[in-house]
């Protein structure tokens, strides 16, 4: 079911990258925005595991790959445009690289 959301999602409208909005499954707490072309979601769907497109460096990189604070999928949702997903996840570990709970400095307690 979450591989039908490849075909419907409208990756050309932004470059061949969407935006994914992800937020914690539990808490509903917005942790991040990275972006996501049609490779990262594949590798996200065949992994469980959340995988970005970098644009600065022009690459997919799984959050927690050098870290070890992973972002184990448990869900994905496209908006109404199809062109942006929400996606759930149960984080392992802070989320920014800046060891905060949120990428906007933010501590969950």
């Amino acid at each position: 079911m979450m591989q039908d959301i490849v075909s419907i999602l409208d990756f050309e409208k932004c470059g061949g990258l969407i935006p994914a909005i992800v937020q914690d499954a539990d808490t509903r707490v917005v942790l991040m925005l990275g972006y996501m072309n049609k490779e990262a979601l594949e590798k996200t769907i065949q992994t469980g595991k959340v995988t970005f497109y970098s644009r600065t460096r022009k690459c997919l990189w799984t959050k927690g790959e050098t870290s070890g604070n992973f972002l184990n999928l448990v869900s994905l949702k496209e908006d109404c445009d199809k062109d942006t997903l929400l996606v759930k996840v149960h984080p392992v570990g802070p989320v920014c690289h800046t060891g905060t709970d949120t990428c906007w400095g933010e501590v969950n307690e």
